[in-house]
Order: C-alpha cells, then sequence, then structure tokens
C-alpha cells in the first residue's frame, strides 16, 4: 500500500463529545493538548487535558501563537532522535468497539529551522499518514486536522509515529471518542478496515460541527462547505436550498447523522451536479450520499428522480420522495474497488427534474496491518521495564507492526504459522548497557530462535523455562546473572549456548552433559577434571547425541557452548 496523504482541513476546530446528551449511551472521549501544561477549556466549553499518555518527546510553542485562535494549537509536542525512532501517544483502559481518531498537526517554524518534517504516523500499528517536506505554505503555516475511525479491541489506543532521517515529528492535539461499533457499514466492512477521512462535504453550508460552530454532531464530525469540491464549470448554476423544518430520521443509531446536514441542500440548475474529490490510488472507498426532500413543492414519488454516477458508472437512481418521503433524511452508500486514479468523481443527472444533495463522505478503506499477538506483547513490555531499555531505542507501541516499519530496535519479527500475527523471532540487545534483569515472561516468546543479551551488566536469575519452545541459539556471556543454571537449557532444540562470564553457581543439571560429546572438559577451581569421551556419552539421555561442544565449570562461572554437526544458518 503506497503511502498515504489525509485529507486535510485548512481550519480551526474541534469537537464536544463530553456535552453529549441522551440517547447517545458512549461517553469515552480525550481532548489533549499535546504540549500543553495545564487543562484548558474554549469557547465551546470543552476540557482540554493537559499533554500525557506520551511515550517520549519534548514540548514545544508555534513561532506565531497569535494566528492560533485556541490553546490547544498553539503547543505542540516534537519527538527528536534522542526519544529513539518511534514514539507514541497510548490511552489506555478502553472497552473494545470503534473510535474516531482526529489529529491536528502543525509545525509554524516552531524551531526556526523552516524545515517542515517528514515523518509517518500510524493508528493501532497500521500506517495511516504521512507528511513529507516541504509542506505547502498553508499546512506549514497553519497546521491542519485529519480524522478517520478504527477498532480498538487490545483495550489501548496506540497512535505512533516514525522519524524519516534526522526529522522531528509533530503532533498539536490528539481526540478520541467512542462511536457506535456497527456504525458506517461496519457489520458489511468487518473490523479489520480503518476509515480515513478523505473528504467530509456539508452541501449549501458554511463550514460547521463542534468546535467550528455551536452545532453538535455527536460523532464529533465537522463539515466542511461544498465550494470547493463542485465542478467550476457548474458553480453558478447551483442553487441552494434551505429549511427550519424538523427533518426526521436524524441523530439515530447507529450512524447519528446530525439534523443540520438536512437542512439544508444544493440542487443542480443544469440538471447535474458533481464533484471532484483527491484521492490515492489503489485502494478501496467507502462514500455515502445524504439527501432530503426539502423543496415543499416536490409533493409525490416521480418528481425527482435522478442517476448517480461514481467515476462514470452509474452506481444507482435516487428518488428521495419515494424512498422517505418529504422532509425525512436517506442516505446511501457505495464501495469503489481498487481505484487507480488520483481524483475521485461523484456526478448527479437528473431524469426528472434536478438532483439534490445534502453531503457527501469519503472513506478510504485501509486495510489493517498484522499487530503483534496480545501475549508476546505483554511479554515484550515486561522486558522493557525489566532490561531497563533505554528510551533512545525507541520501543513504543507495537513491537512489531506496521510491518513495513522496522520493528523495536534489536527485535526481529515475523507472521506467525496462521498469517494471523507477528510474533518476535530474534532478540540481539547486546553490548546496550542494560542494567535490569530477564522478566520470566520471556518464556512467552514461544516463537524466540535466537536470543543475545551478552555483555550487558544483568543480574538476576535464568528464567525457569527458557530454552524449553523454539530457542536454538542463547548468549547470556559476559553479565552478572546469579543461580543456578535451569534445566530448561537442556533442550535438545538448543545448539549454541554461552554462559560465561557471569555469577552462576551450584550443579550443571545431567542433562546438559548429554549435549557435549567428544573432548568435553570440567574445569572446577584448581583442580582440572578430563572426562573421557565414554563418560560423555553414557551420561543420562546421551545414547542419540551426535553433538560436540565444551563445557568448562570454574568456581562461579560457567561457560557452555555446544554446536550441532548439521547447524543451519541463522
Amino acid at each position: 500500500m503506497p503511502p498515504l496523504v489525509p485529507f486535510l482541513f485548512f481550519f480551526f476546530f474541534f469537537f464536544i463529545p463530553s456535552s453529549m446528551a441522551a440517547p447517545y449511551p458512549f461517553s469515552i472521549s480525550y481532548h489533549i493538548d499535546c504540549g500543553g501544561l495545564i487543562n484548558s477549556t474554549d469557547p465551546f466549553a470543552t476540557t482540554w487535558l493537559s499533554d500525557r499518555f506520551y511515550t517520549g518527546g519534548t514540548t514545544g510553542i508555534v513561532s506565531e501563537p497569535l494566528i492560533f485562535h485556541h490553546p490547544q494549537e498553539k503547543n505542540l509536542r516534537f519527538f527528536p532522535l534522542s526519544s529513539g525512532k518511534k514514539n507514541c501517544y497510548i490511552i489506555p483502559n478502553l472497552p473494545s468497539g470503534r473510535y474516531y481518531f482526529r489529529t491536528f498537526t502543525v509545525y509554524d517554524n516552531y524551531d526556526g529551522r523552516s524545515h517542515p518534517p517528514s515523518f509517518d504516523a500510524s493508528i493501532e500499528g497500521t500506517l495511516v499518514f504521512s507528511w513529507r517536506s516541504p509542506w505547502n505554505e498553508d499546512l506549514a503555516r497553519h497546521g491542519a486536522y485529519s480524522d478517520l475511525f478504527a477498532f480498538i479491541t487490545d483495550g489501548e489506543a496506540d497512535f505512533c509515529f516514525y522519524s524519516l532521517s534526522t526529522d522531528s515529528p509533530v503532533i498539536g492535539s490528539f481526540q478520541l471518542v467512542q462511536v457506535d461499533p456497527l456504525s458506517y457499514n461496519s457489520t458489511a466492512i468487518g473490523e479489520n478496515f480503518i476509515l480515513v477521512n478523505y473528504g467530509r462535504i456539508t452541501c449549501g453550508s458554511e463550514q460547521w460541527g463542534p468546535g467550528f460552530s455551536n452545532d453538535t454532531d455527536v460523532f464529533g464530525r465537522s463539515w466542511q462547505s461544498d465550494l470547493d469540491f463542485i465542478i467550476p464549470t457548474l458553480k453558478q448554476s447551483v442553487k441552494v436550498l434551505s429549511t427550519t423544518n424538523s427533518v426526521s430520521g436524524t441523530d439515530q443509531q447507529p450512524n447519528y447523522f446530525p439534523m443540520k446536514l438536512y437542512q439544508k441542500a444544493v440542487t443542480g440548475g443544469r440538471g447535474v451536479l458533481e464533484y471532484e474529490l483527491g484521492v490515492d490510488a489503489k485502494l478501496d472507498y467507502l462514500i455515502w450520499l445524504h439527501f432530503a426532500e426539502i423543496d415543499s413543492s416536490v409533493k409525490k414519488a416521480g418528481q425527482r428522480v435522478f442517476d448517480v454516477f461514481i467515476n462514470g458508472n452509474n452506481a444507482t437512481r435516487i428518488d428521495i420522495f419515494a424512498k422517505v418521503g418529504s422532509f425525512g433524511a436517506y442516505s446511501w452508500s457505495y464501495t469503489v474497488k481498487n481505484l487507480s486514479s488520483l481524483t475521485l468523481t461523484v456526478k448527479l443527472v437528473g431524469v426528472v427534474g434536478s438532483p439534490l444533495l445534502s453531503g457527501l463522505e469519503n472513506y478510504a478503506l485501509v486495510p489493517r496491518d498484522l499487530s503483534t499477538a496480545p501475549e508476546q506483547v505483554s511479554a515484550m513490555r515486561a522486558l522493557k521495564e525489566s532490561l531497563r531499555v533505554p528510551g533512545r531505542m525507541g520501543w513504543n507501541g507495537d513491537p512489531c507492526a506496521p510491518t513495513n516499519w522496522d520493528a523495536w530496535e534489536g527485535i526481529t519479527c515475523r507472521p506467525n504459522k496462521n498469517a494471523t500475527a507477528l510474533v518476535i523471532f530474534q532478540i540481539d540487545l547486546g553490548s546496550q548497557g542494560l542494567k535490569g534483569y530477564i522478566s520470566d515472561k520471556i518464556i512467552l516468546l514461544t516463537n524466540l530462535v535466537s536470543l543475545n543479551l551478552s555483555s550487558n551488566s544483568l543480574g538476576g536469575t535464568i528464567p525457569p523455562g527458557l530454552g524449553e519452545s523454539s530457542l536454538t541459539r542463547l548468549d547470556l556471556s559476559n553479565n552478572e546473572l546469579t543461580g543456578s543454571i535451569p534445566d530448561s537449557l537442556a533442550s535438545p532444540n538448543l545448539q549454541l549456548v554461552l554462559l560465561n562470564d557471569n555469577l552462576l553457581d551450584g550443579r550443571v543439571p545431567e542433562e546438559i552433559y548429554s549435549i557435549g560429546v567428544h573432548g568435553g572438559a570440567i574445569d572446577s577451581c584448581c583442580q582440572k577434571e578430563q572426562v573421557s569421551e565414554a563418560e560423555i556419552l553414557n551420561a543420562p539421555g546421551n545414547g542419540e547425541s551426535t553433538r560436540q561442544g565444551i563445557i568448562t565449570f570454574q568456581s562461579s562461572q560457567l561457560s557452555y557452548a555446544a554446536k550441532n554437526r548439521k547447524q543451519r544458518d541463522f
């Protein structure tokens, strides 16, 4: 999938989920002022939380604060390379369901370098936004909003940033609101797509919505005027209709489309309405069209009938009155498959009378990337804490996703056998200055083949059970590990084990001798005892041994290396 360019709103607006009134059944919402030091309240009574839930970075202030109308637009958080290549906002303790994300991205030369950064951003481990320098002048100075819908199933929302070159990703604000899980045809589409906004248009109105006007939308959607999207040759012939009457069928589950959307509309004076939207190629798009017959002169079915063409294809014929009568809301959706161009056209052509349109939405259907298996995420986070992994290594968010970015530094991932999740395949953290210990949860990494934690300052014991699964190569040498050697290291899977230069004590498990043959030796303090090949071959479990190695045990240190003669490359 090519990098995505978000649909950008060059306006300053936000939403008020905290003011949602019954019967709307969802109450979870967050409004985070990235870089903000204190809570604040905007003119629409929305409370913005001081900056929180971030994994790293530094606060900043735009260079021209007076051109921004609200406090949350003047602050930002940026993520220099010293914070690692990957940083995130991670909101915890969320029930599973569908959520609406909105971000405000701003640069405004906060660093005095006149160089807007290049970076990528992901939601729930899927790349959704790509920012590339140079930004256009308006975007660089004023910033822009982007939004999308995504499912959360792991109890937390992960919004992550990936540095390109030496650039520092930036974010001005981050908003999250729970929405109806059945919204936007989710039953048919499934949970494995993220809906990225590429155009949400209100026809015949100015920009409106929570934070931009006093009109509310319980999902937090803001609706942009259609003027910039109408084909220029048709603008003069477009007629605006408006009503103050109530429109039935609005603000209802699962989409909760607001009544204001249907109280204005446009008709085509030449019998045609046509809109053009910018998109990215090779993606599918979900289009929603909104209608309400608010012309009281239309009193029966058949008086206004028109065809809808999507990219030149005649997709449907609409008779609003026949569907819902007068002053009733009607919505219709359509999916464009594998779009090959950079524009998407929506054209309404009158069959009887002029076509009418109240609103239009266009969402890219971005397939969710594979994510790391939950139990392995838990294990890796436990390791991050126990090993005291420094922030410069960027161990934030999903350890393996997105797949088009590198995994956590020092980590190699692969899909599992069913290609349903990502799993940890190798860990290489030698000589990283680690000073913690090895968490017992490492045994949850059941697909781990190679583990290198050598030449650090790790203490504690070797976790029992390490080596019982898929592990074939283990290097824990040159640390400060204590305690005994677990029996699990006698696993027949292991082909290379290095434990020298530690503080290990106790007996060597008898089974471990079955790995060393031909010239095995035990060195105990001041007296070296040679062990014959026959004695080694006769050790418990050694009847079928085909391995060769050296065992050295001196004082409280143990060095053990064993190699299978037919060892494969890694």
